[in-house]
């Protein structure tokens, strides 16, 4: 056949291709292949010890047993896939309880009670497990403007409470400090607060840090600051003996700044570049960003629109990138307003419709998050644990029967292709099939074993490509 290509020209053309194509993958390298918590707890630091996973799952579990003792109260509170035929009384919810504990797991999903069930089920096991993935020690809002006295005396005692839980194995597999923003009043205090803190935790350990333990950088606007933690990072190291590069950050998404700069462009891959790799989450921050866009307090709340659209341009700006993203907190706390041990009928019934309208908000902000391809957000008190973990759950599992026939489908589809010579052309809804499958095993959702139903081995599944899977089977 002619060409009109000589071997030197396509070589010329190929290798500058190759250049700018080796460039483009170093800075969008895909999704992070380590998990990812699916929360991330705030609370004060004035308030956190070694202990704060045992707290916060008592009460969590001590919430759901008084407020949804059994699967078909919580299924009709959260208006879980087939509520409607959940019974009310205890002697048919415990005559249901009971037929479907015998039932196999085939059958039981054939159940119109399935969901609910299933859902509560891992719930419960979740609460007693893992109630906690991930822990900010908060020195910003969830600490407030404070004497420098105490907080020095604060920021000490964390620390020395960080020690003690890696010591003796009570700390959350990920956690961490938000300090104060470094904006000019506050810059000052934050930087103190990290330097007590870093160093009364070194000289405590030796200079080892807690697994998976990160520094959140609050209310950003300039790359400076960024550059500016990560210079006080590179000091800490060499001061502390911490291993080079160890100190990692994230930052709060939750000024208009963040979103769009001074010359009308998004500056969050400015802010990632000026970290030096030591970036690795954006979080949103719902109420300062939708206080910045002037929404009175009755409307700041995670599905407003102005929460959409800096979601999206998060998402647009940093995908692909690894940086993970996280959204913010429902501020409507599942907690009901009347406290003591000889509450009337009417108290009682109060606090029960408080609390579980709060839980009903919370799933439907967890599920907005969800939709949006955000998967991970903030959680503010333990009471909140249950409606997060109802909303993973319930939105994976909803829809995993068609997504594994889906999945399995498109790969006896490919591979039918592969042999034909067929043009196989949707991989995009493939891998979004298999991103499906790798964010719910992430949140515990879907076991590995109920992925495998897909036809696929686990080594393909965590290949996290749908191409690279299609170009092993080829190879085969």
């Amino acid at each position: 056949m002619k060409l009109s290509i000589t071997p030197a020209q396509k070589s010329a053309v190929t290798n500058e291709l190759s250049k700018h194509n080796l460039a483009f993958q170093q800075i969008y390298k895909g999704d992070r292949a380590d998990r990812q918590p699916v929360h991330t707890v705030y609370g004060g630091a004035n308030l956190f010890d070694a202990t704060i996973v045992t707290k916060l799952q008592t009460k969590a579990i001590s919430s759901l047993k008084y407020y949804a003792p059994n699967f078909c109260v919580l299924g009709r509170v959260l208006k879980l896939e087939g509520w409607e035929y959940l019974p009310t009384s205890t002697n048919e919810i415990q005559i249901l309880q009971e037929r479907l504990d015998n039932l196999p797991e085939v059958e039981r999903k054939k159940e119109p009670h399935w969901l609910a069930y299933t859902v509560y089920n891992k719930l419960v096991a979740k609460l007693e497990h893992e109630p906690l993935e991930d822990f900010r020690i908060d020195f910003e809002d969830g600490f407030g403007n404070r004497s420098d006295e105490e907080e020095d005396a604060t920021a000490a005692r964390a620390a020395e409470e960080v020690a003690k839980g890696m010591q003796e194995g009570t700390l959350p597999p990920f956690i961490g400090i938000r300090i104060k923003p470094f904006s000019e009043d506050l810059k000052e205090r934050g930087i103190r607060t990290l330097d007590i803190f870093i160093s009364t935790l070194c000289a405590a350990t030796g200079g080892q840090l807690p697994e998976n333990f990160v520094v959140m950088l609050p209310k950003v606007t300039i790359e400076g600051q960024v550059e500016a933690l990560v210079q006080l990072f590179e000091w800490l190291e060499a001061a502390n003996g911490i291993a080079k590069g160890a100190l990692k950050m994230e930052m709060m998404v939750e000024t208009t700044q963040s979103i769009m700069g001074e010359e009308g462009r998004n500056p969050l891959m400015r802010f990632i570049r000026a970290s030096k790799g030591r970036l690795i989450a954006c979080h949103f921050g719902t109420y300062d960003y939708t206080a910045s866009c002037s929404i009175t307090a009755k409307y700041q709340t995670m599905d407003h629109p102005v929460c959409d659209f800096a979601h999206h341009m998060t998402k647009v700006a940093l995908a692909h990138t690894g940086i993970w993203l996280s959204d913010g907190a429902t501020n409507v706390m599942p907690v009901g307003p009347h406290r003591g041990e000889e509450l009337s009928y009417a108290q009682l019934k109060e606090n029960t419709e408080i609390v579980h309208r709060a839980w009903k908000m919370g799933y439907d902000h967890v599920r907005h998050s969800l939709w949006n391809g955000f998967y991970q957000g903030w959680d503010l008190h333990p009471a909140q644990f249950i409606a997060r973990y109802a909303a993973v759950y319930a939105f994976f599992l909803e829809s995993y029967s068609d997504a594994a026939l889906r999945l399995k489908n498109f790969i006896d589809k490919a591979a039918r292709a592969t042999l034909t010579t067929d043009i196989f052309d949707d991989a995009a809804t493939g891998q979004g099939l298999l991103n499906y499958f790798l964010k719910g095993m992430n949140s515990g959702a879907i076991s590995e074993e109920e992925a495998m139903a897909t036809g696929l081995t686990l080594e393909e599944i965590r290949s996290r490509s749908f191409l690279a899977i299609l170009k092993g089977r080829r190879a085969q």
